[in-house]
């Protein structure tokens, strides 16, 4: 019997237009009440995936920032934080102004970003969350970020995640989240490490562990699950290392995971 489900929000609990839709809102909290512990993993900001949690009914820690931050609701407890070191961090912030590029940076659940733009207003539009104007973000590097981000063309960003994973080796974790959102960690940031943290405080086994999403940035999620589940409209790679694909995200993938591994594995006609 499966305990705990760790969910990916965009485009794996959220549909396109970044709505829970009210059967997965239900199945969910089914499965809570039969006693499986549900959380989100995803690489929004704590402030950006709480109101979905409580939507949700949820009382647990988040994981959030791609695991470089687990946090319980009211805030008063942080279970587990990577930050990128100070080093790198003044390094990405001059990359990004060498090459030109937009970069935004995350500390203390702030968004910052160094200039009033279009790709600053088009994130916020998505993740409903504020940010601040920083010119001097290296004024802020010294303590380390939880997050940087950088947002610009698809296939650039593939040529950039090259160049920082090269550059970086071992001592950052770099991955995408969406084809435009390059997005580098603590190498101990990852969703993975972070659902193994959260489930070894909950006297949780790996085994018992469902890991839903569908991006790059998911991979460690689903790998580090016992059943590592993969959205219909998943990309190829998180398809091919998944344990079940499942259907996508506008048609109600997360409720029919819950349904088919939770609520009727554990109801009297299955048994």
């Amino acid at each position: 019997m499966y305990k705990m489900i760790a969910i990916d929000l965009d485009d794996t609990l959220l549909n396109d237009d970044l709505m829970i839709s009210p059967g997965t809102v239900k199945a969910i909290q089914e499965a809570v009440k039969q006693g499986v512990v549900v959380t989100i993993a995803t690489g929004r900001m704590f402030p950006a995936a709480r109101p979905f949690a409580r939507q949700l009914g949820l009382n647990v820690p988040l994981i959030t920032y791609q695991g470089a931050l687990i946090k319980d609701m009211e805030e008063k407890h942080v279970m587990y934080e990577r930050l990128v070191s100070p080093d790198i961090s003044r390094r990405l912030i001059e990359i990004a102004r060498e090459k030109n590029l937009h970069i935004q940076v995350y500390q203390d659940d702030i968004l910052y970003t160094p200039s009033e733009n279009d790709r600053i207003r088009e994130y916020v539009t998505i993740s409903k969350v504020p940010y601040t104007v920083e010119p001097n973000l290296e004024r802020l590097a010294d303590r380390g970020f939880t997050k940087v981000l950088f947002f610009e063309d698809p296939d650039y960003l593939e040529t950039l995640q090259g160049e920082l994973t090269k550059e970086f080796g071992a001592r950052a974790h770099v991955t995408k989240s969406k084809a435009y959102f390059l997005e580098i960690m603590h190498p101990e940031a990852n969703k993975g490490l972070a659902l193994l943290h959260l489930a070894k405080q909950l006297n949780i086994s790996q085994s018992e562990i469902i890991g839903i999403g569908d991006s790059y940035n998911d991979l460690d999620l689903l790998n580090c699950a016992g059943l590592g589940i993969a959205m219909g409209n998943a990309v190829d790679e998180v398809k091919e290392k998944a344990d079940y694909v499942s259907l996508t995200n506008n048609n109600e993938g997360v409720r029919h995971v819950i349904q088919k591994f939770i609520l009727q594995a554990g109801s009297p006609a299955s048994k």
